[in-house]
């Protein structure tokens, strides 16, 4: 089969177009043909070992210190089951599917096996593809982060990076649990935004959020500019600020926030969970939940989506479309 490797961290001239052996399922997997894929700021980041501040030996620990460890990229697919394996129930041959496999990656290829207790879920029929694949990365760890944060109806929620895979996946999220919604964008992202359910905007190029008087009980951070430094004052008495993007000091003061004051902060990595996919699904299907997709590049042009995700400007999602010759 054909995948997408690299065998050393660098710009996205690394990646390659190569044929690699197609993976054989266990008794307990699915062999998922892949139709559509994404690439991610989190592919961008392992590609680049590009970390928040003070995760750099720690990235490569995990990642692999002098090459990768994987050597093929993408964490979210979606597809059509090919074949399963003899213990296999939840699923059969011809199921459209998404999925989403945060730590294994290996979503840049054309095939990939999935157990089918790992996180798998069939698409939403009124979703093409392109779409299903973009739900997994931004929904799971915009819910993740809810849910730790404990969300309540009718609270007042900030998502700062509110047009990036995360941000757009956090407004509608917060919009279905009954939150009074403030985005925090750029002007060419301001409708966008508005049209995800978003209450209020705020225009960062116009106007700082933590100057303009007003404070929220949660504060979701998905670009990583708003630290509990900068945030604090703009948080209410036991107002929870959720660092989907944090560097280690902003972890290492966790504690000590929560020793001081009422507030909080939240911060770590979001697993991606079969039910949370399926929750995920549910919404898109009843047309709660959409993900945003910016652009759509062929396979072979994998490294051209790279150096757009690189650039930080992003609209929601980049989608990775391929064909299969048979």
């Amino acid at each position: 089969m054909k995948a997408i490797v690299y065998t050393r961290y660098g710009p996205p001239d690394v990646l390659q177009l190569k044929e690699v052996e197609k993976p054989t399922i266990k008794d307990n997997e699915v062999l998922i043909k892949i139709f559509a894929t994404t690439v991610t700021s989190g592919d961008w980041r392992v590609r680049a070992l590009e970390f928040p501040a003070g995760f750099g030996l720690i990235g490569r620990l995990v990642f692999g210190v002098s090459k990768p460890r994987q050597p093929i990229l993408g964490t979210e697919l979606a597809g059509e089951v090919e074949s399963v394996g003899k213990d296999v129930s939840k699923f059969k041959v011809g199921d459209e599917v998404f999925a989403f496999d945060d730590a294994g990656m290996g979503c840049h290829a054309e095939y990939k096996c999935m157990p089918e207790d790992g996180a798998v879920a069939l698409k939403p029929a009124n979703l093409t593809y392109d779409e299903a694949a973009a739900i997994s990365f931004g929904g799971t760890t915009a819910l993740h982060f809810f849910r730790r944060g404990k969300l309540q109806s009718g609270e007042k929620v900030l998502v700062n990076g509110a047009s990036g895979g995360v941000g757009t996946a956090a407004v509608q999220l917060a919009k279905h649990f009954g939150a009074d919604v403030t985005g925090v964008c750029s002007t060419t992202n301001v409708e966008m935004v508005r049209s995800l359910g978003a209450n209020h905007i705020i225009d960062y190029t116009k106007e700082d959020f933590t100057e303009n008087g007003e404070s929220y009980d949660v504060i979701i951070d998905t670009a990583g500019t708003a630290p509990f430094s900068r945030s604090k004052d703009s948080l209410k008495e036991r107002g929870r600020l959720l660092l989907v993007l944090g560097g280690l000091l902003d972890m290492l003061q966790i504690p000590w926030v929560s020793m001081t004051s009422s507030k909080k902060v939240i911060a770590g990595p979001a697993p991606g969970r079969a039910e949370d996919l399926r929750f995920l699904a549910e919404l898109a299907q009843a047309g709660e939940f959409k993900p945003v997709i910016d652009r759509r590049y062929p396979f072979e042009q994998i490294a051209e989506a790279h150096s757009y995700v690189d650039t930080g400007r992003k609209k929601g999602n980049v989608i990775i479309t391929l064909k299969h010759e048979d």
